[in-house]
């Protein structure tokens, strides 16, 4: 994991945000070309990282994989359907949705097996292998065996809030009151360097002006 987020950042950036889609919302016999397009304007995923969201097409960086899906072969109705590949298709639609930005991706044809002792936790409305269904069963349905799975890790403009909000709760600590935590070793000057060091690492992941705007403000408070 360390070395995937290390591949995902620079410009002095060295953290990355995680998001996942567990299962991914695909319906029953419908193909991967279908059901990314039904999520053009919201990403079939949710971030796991506590940040605040931001829209979509803002990121640096990612690296985005894929299990459980094959794609179906069907007449050509949008551009991707008319990709060859899994691996096509999903690229596609990354480089549709975050135009500009180093996209990797992969895709793997086992999907996320949920046998014993996983936790039940899952939808009545999931099929025993995770896919969607567009009405509830009149049956309780069987427990969910296995499930599909979207997950990636971004570069992305979400962190600078959380960073940044790290630094100001630090930057009001009051250092006097925690002897015993600078009795361990830890100096005075090295937690001033390392706060700046935070701040100036939230700042990497600004994009526009209007973080700066937001920082000034809330220095001047």
């Amino acid at each position: 994991m360390m070395h995937l987020a290390e591949t995902l950042t620079f410009c002095g950036r060295k953290v990355v945000a995680a998001r996942a889609s567990l299962p991914f919302p695909a319906l029953r016999g419908s193909s991967l070309p279908d059901t990314l397009c039904a999520h053009l304007q919201a990403l079939p995923w949710k971030l796991l990282s506590p940040c605040r969201e931001r829209k979509v097409g803002c990121c640096f960086a990612q690296s985005v994989v894929l299990r459980g899906i094959c794609k179906e072969r069907k007449q050509p109705a949008f551009p991707l359907h008319a990709c060859e590949s899994t691996e096509q298709t999903l690229q596609h639609y990354l480089h549709t949705l975050f135009p500009g930005t180093f996209s990797t991706s992969h895709v793997l044809e086992q999907p996320c097996h949920t046998l014993p002792p996983y936790p039940h936790f899952f939808s009545p409305l999931l099929t025993r292998q995770g896919f969607l269904l567009d009405r509830p069963p009149r049956y309780s349905s069987a427990a969910v065996e296995s499930v599909p799975v979207l997950a990636a890790l971004q570069s992305s403009p979400v962190l600078h809030t959380l960073l940044y909000g790290l630094y100001k709760d630090l930057q009001k600590l009051n250092t006097r009151r925690w002897a015993s935590f600078f009795s361990a070793g830890v100096e005075q000057d090295d937690f001033q360097e390392a706060l700046e060091e935070l701040r100036t690492l939230s700042q990497c992941y600004e994009k526009g002006f209007e973080a700066d705007e937001s920082e000034d403000e809330a220095d001047s408070d």
